[in-house]
Protein backbone atom coordinates (compact mmCIF):
# COMPACT_ATOMS: atom_id res chain seq x y z
CA UNK A 1 0.00 0.00 0.00
CA UNK A 2 1.17 3.59 0.25
CA UNK A 3 -0.19 5.43 3.19
CA UNK A 4 2.15 8.28 3.51
CA UNK A 5 3.86 10.20 1.34
CA UNK A 6 6.44 13.92 0.91
CA UNK A 7 5.89 16.80 -1.44
CA UNK A 8 8.92 19.22 -0.50
CA UNK A 9 9.73 21.17 -3.68
CA UNK A 10 9.61 24.92 -4.38
CA UNK A 11 6.41 25.53 -6.09
CA UNK A 12 8.18 26.69 -9.17
CA UNK A 13 9.53 23.52 -10.10
CA UNK A 14 6.24 22.27 -9.73
CA UNK A 15 4.60 24.07 -12.27
CA UNK A 16 7.74 24.17 -14.48
CA UNK A 17 7.70 19.85 -14.12
CA UNK A 18 4.05 19.55 -14.47
CA UNK A 19 3.69 22.29 -17.13
CA UNK A 20 1.01 23.77 -14.65
CA UNK A 21 0.04 27.69 -15.26
CA UNK A 22 -0.93 28.33 -11.50
CA UNK A 23 -1.40 27.14 -8.16
CA UNK A 24 -4.40 28.06 -6.49
CA UNK A 25 -4.09 27.79 -3.20
CA UNK A 26 -1.33 28.23 -0.58
CA UNK A 27 1.42 26.35 -1.13
CA UNK A 28 3.50 24.57 1.44
CA UNK A 29 6.33 21.69 2.31
CA UNK A 30 4.70 18.75 3.36
CA UNK A 31 6.44 16.10 5.21
CA UNK A 32 4.26 13.60 6.39
CA UNK A 33 1.27 13.66 4.02
CA UNK A 34 -1.26 11.18 5.26
CA UNK A 35 -5.09 9.61 4.20
CA UNK A 36 -8.04 12.19 4.58
CA UNK A 37 -5.88 15.15 4.07
CA UNK A 38 -6.17 16.84 1.25
CA UNK A 39 -3.78 16.55 -1.24
CA UNK A 40 -2.48 18.44 -4.34
CA UNK A 41 -3.71 16.93 -7.90
CA UNK A 42 -3.65 17.50 -11.58
CA UNK A 43 -5.68 16.81 -14.02
CA UNK A 44 -6.35 17.76 -17.74
CA UNK A 45 -9.49 19.09 -19.38
CA UNK A 46 -9.47 19.97 -23.58
CA UNK A 47 -5.50 20.07 -23.63
CA UNK A 48 -5.14 22.73 -20.43
CA UNK A 49 -3.38 21.41 -16.66
CA UNK A 50 -5.12 22.21 -13.36
CA UNK A 51 -3.82 21.79 -9.94
CA UNK A 52 -5.94 21.56 -7.30
CA UNK A 53 -6.57 19.53 -4.12
CA UNK A 54 -8.23 16.50 -3.35
CA UNK A 55 -9.38 14.63 -0.26
CA UNK A 56 -7.14 11.30 -0.34
CA UNK A 57 -9.66 8.20 0.00
CA UNK A 58 -11.92 8.33 -2.34
CA UNK A 59 -15.77 8.50 -2.19
CA UNK A 60 -17.20 7.09 -5.14
CA UNK A 61 -20.19 9.72 -6.59
CA UNK A 62 -22.55 6.65 -6.28
CA UNK A 63 -21.72 5.57 -2.84
CA UNK A 64 -24.69 5.83 -0.07
CA UNK A 65 -22.41 8.08 2.10
CA UNK A 66 -18.94 9.69 2.38
CA UNK A 67 -17.66 7.33 5.53
CA UNK A 68 -15.90 4.46 3.44
CA UNK A 69 -13.35 7.02 2.07
CA UNK A 70 -10.37 6.35 4.44
CA UNK A 71 -11.02 2.50 3.31
CA UNK A 72 -10.09 3.51 -0.25
CA UNK A 73 -6.58 5.00 -0.12
CA UNK A 74 -5.56 2.41 -2.67
CA UNK A 75 -6.33 0.59 -5.86
CA UNK A 76 -5.02 -2.48 -6.72
CA UNK A 77 -3.39 -1.92 -10.44
CA UNK A 78 -3.95 -5.37 -10.97
CA UNK A 79 -7.48 -5.10 -10.18
CA UNK A 80 -8.95 -2.22 -11.24
CA UNK A 81 -11.40 -3.49 -14.37
CA UNK A 82 -13.01 -5.76 -12.12
CA UNK A 83 -13.90 -3.40 -9.45
CA UNK A 84 -16.87 -1.10 -9.75
CA UNK A 85 -15.45 1.86 -7.77
CA UNK A 86 -12.43 2.32 -9.85
CA UNK A 87 -13.42 0.92 -13.59
CA UNK A 88 -15.69 3.59 -14.64
CA UNK A 89 -12.58 6.41 -13.40
CA UNK A 90 -10.23 4.33 -15.62
CA UNK A 91 -11.63 5.49 -18.33
CA UNK A 92 -12.25 9.36 -17.57
CA UNK A 93 -10.96 10.64 -13.79
CA UNK A 94 -7.35 10.00 -14.67
CA UNK A 95 -5.26 11.87 -12.24
CA UNK A 96 -1.43 12.65 -11.39
CA UNK A 97 -0.50 13.14 -7.59
CA UNK A 98 2.97 15.10 -7.69
CA UNK A 99 5.77 13.91 -4.93
CA UNK A 100 8.98 13.66 -3.87
CA UNK A 101 8.77 10.53 -2.03
CA UNK A 102 6.87 8.03 0.35
CA UNK A 103 7.68 6.21 3.35
CA UNK A 104 7.02 2.31 3.85
CA UNK A 105 7.84 0.46 6.90
CA UNK A 106 10.57 -2.19 7.09
CA UNK A 107 10.54 -5.10 9.45
CA UNK A 108 13.80 -5.54 11.54
CA UNK A 109 15.39 -6.85 14.49
CA UNK A 110 14.71 -4.24 16.63
CA UNK A 111 10.68 -3.97 15.06
CA UNK A 112 9.61 -1.70 12.26
CA UNK A 113 10.90 1.38 11.25
CA UNK A 114 10.21 4.19 8.65
CA UNK A 115 11.79 4.37 5.33
CA UNK A 116 11.86 7.00 2.52
CA UNK A 117 11.62 6.15 -0.61
CA UNK A 118 12.26 8.49 -3.65
CA UNK A 119 14.08 9.03 -7.38
CA UNK A 120 17.93 8.80 -6.93
CA UNK A 121 18.04 12.03 -8.76
CA UNK A 122 16.06 13.89 -6.22
CA UNK A 123 13.58 14.97 -8.61
CA UNK A 124 9.51 15.32 -8.50
CA UNK A 125 7.58 12.33 -10.20
CA UNK A 126 3.57 11.65 -10.39
CA UNK A 127 2.01 8.84 -8.50
CA UNK A 128 -0.94 7.34 -10.88
CA UNK A 129 -4.37 8.18 -9.33
CA UNK A 130 -8.15 8.31 -10.04
CA UNK A 131 -10.62 10.50 -8.72
CA UNK A 132 -14.30 11.21 -8.51
CA UNK A 133 -16.79 13.77 -6.91
CA UNK A 134 -19.35 12.55 -4.64
CA UNK A 135 -22.37 14.86 -3.30
CA UNK A 136 -24.35 15.16 -0.45
CA UNK A 137 -28.37 15.08 -0.25
CA UNK A 138 -28.18 18.74 0.87
CA UNK A 139 -26.05 19.34 -2.56
CA UNK A 140 -22.29 19.69 -1.13
CA UNK A 141 -19.80 18.43 -3.30
CA UNK A 142 -16.74 16.07 -1.62
CA UNK A 143 -13.64 15.79 -4.76
CA UNK A 144 -11.64 12.42 -3.17
CA UNK A 145 -8.81 10.17 -5.03
CA UNK A 146 -6.92 7.46 -4.33
CA UNK A 147 -3.62 6.14 -5.39
CA UNK A 148 -2.75 3.36 -7.15
CA UNK A 149 -0.50 0.48 -6.37
CA UNK A 150 1.64 -2.08 -7.78
CA UNK A 151 3.88 -5.19 -7.20
CA UNK A 152 7.09 -3.87 -5.72
CA UNK A 153 9.89 -3.71 -7.79
CA UNK A 154 14.05 -5.49 -5.85
CA UNK A 155 14.17 -2.25 -3.96
CA UNK A 156 11.01 -2.12 -2.10
CA UNK A 157 10.33 -5.78 -2.14
CA UNK A 158 13.03 -5.64 0.96
CA UNK A 159 10.65 -2.93 2.73
CA UNK A 160 7.16 -3.72 1.78
CA UNK A 161 4.92 -6.00 -0.52
CA UNK A 162 3.48 -3.24 -2.35
CA UNK A 163 4.58 -0.15 -4.02
CA UNK A 164 2.41 2.70 -5.95
CA UNK A 165 2.61 3.49 -8.96
CA UNK A 166 5.05 5.74 -10.34
CA UNK A 167 4.28 6.93 -14.02
CA UNK A 168 7.04 7.27 -16.64
CA UNK A 169 6.99 10.73 -17.57
CA UNK A 170 6.63 10.31 -21.18
CA UNK A 171 3.58 8.12 -20.09
CA UNK A 172 1.59 11.05 -18.21
CA UNK A 173 0.15 13.21 -20.85
CA UNK A 174 -1.21 9.82 -21.86
CA UNK A 175 -2.68 9.14 -18.63
CA UNK A 176 -4.35 12.80 -18.18
CA UNK A 177 -5.62 12.79 -21.56
CA UNK A 178 -9.41 12.03 -21.22
CA UNK A 179 -10.28 11.92 -24.42
CA UNK A 180 -8.76 8.83 -24.91
CA UNK A 181 -8.92 5.42 -23.97
CA UNK A 182 -6.85 2.77 -24.23
CA UNK A 183 -7.01 -0.11 -21.31
CA UNK A 184 -4.48 -2.14 -22.33
CA UNK A 185 -2.00 0.80 -22.84
CA UNK A 186 -3.34 2.24 -19.27
CA UNK A 187 -2.59 -0.83 -17.53
CA UNK A 188 0.56 -1.03 -19.23
CA UNK A 189 1.67 1.71 -17.34
CA UNK A 190 0.82 0.24 -14.01
CA UNK A 191 3.80 -1.36 -13.67
CA UNK A 192 6.99 -1.30 -10.78
CA UNK A 193 9.56 1.62 -11.22
CA UNK A 194 12.84 1.02 -12.73
CA UNK A 195 14.94 0.37 -8.93
CA UNK A 196 18.09 1.33 -10.31
CA UNK A 197 16.68 4.63 -9.99
CA UNK A 198 14.94 4.92 -7.07
CA UNK A 199 17.26 5.06 -3.39
CA UNK A 200 15.90 4.57 0.58
CA UNK A 201 17.09 5.44 3.83
CA UNK A 202 15.42 5.20 6.95
CA UNK A 203 14.06 8.11 8.88
CA UNK A 204 12.86 8.92 12.48
CA UNK A 205 9.80 7.19 13.84
CA UNK A 206 8.08 10.70 14.64
CA UNK A 207 6.90 9.60 10.82
CA UNK A 208 4.57 7.31 12.31
CA UNK A 209 2.01 9.80 13.91
CA UNK A 210 0.32 12.16 10.78
CA UNK A 211 0.57 15.51 13.41
CA UNK A 212 4.31 15.62 12.68
CA UNK A 213 4.96 17.27 9.82
CA UNK A 214 8.07 18.60 9.94
CA UNK A 215 11.73 18.81 8.02
CA UNK A 216 12.76 16.27 11.04
CA UNK A 217 10.54 13.52 9.03
CA UNK A 218 12.62 13.37 5.76
CA UNK A 219 16.29 13.63 8.08
CA UNK A 220 18.75 10.42 6.94
CA UNK A 221 19.43 8.28 10.13
CA UNK A 222 22.36 5.84 10.49
CA UNK A 223 22.04 2.19 11.70
CA UNK A 224 23.41 3.36 14.66
CA UNK A 225 21.41 6.14 15.55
Amino acid sequence: MCGRFTLVTDPDKLVLRFHIEVIPFEWQARYNIAPGQNIPAIIEDKGQRRIGQLKWGLVPSWASDAKGGFKLINARAETLREKPAFRRLLERKRCLIPADGFYEWQQGPKGKRPMRIMLRSGELFAFAGLYDTWTSVDGQKLHTCTIITTQPNSLVADIHNRMPVILKREDEPFWLDRERYDAALLQSFLVPYDPVHMRAYPVPALVGSPKNDVPECIKEITELA
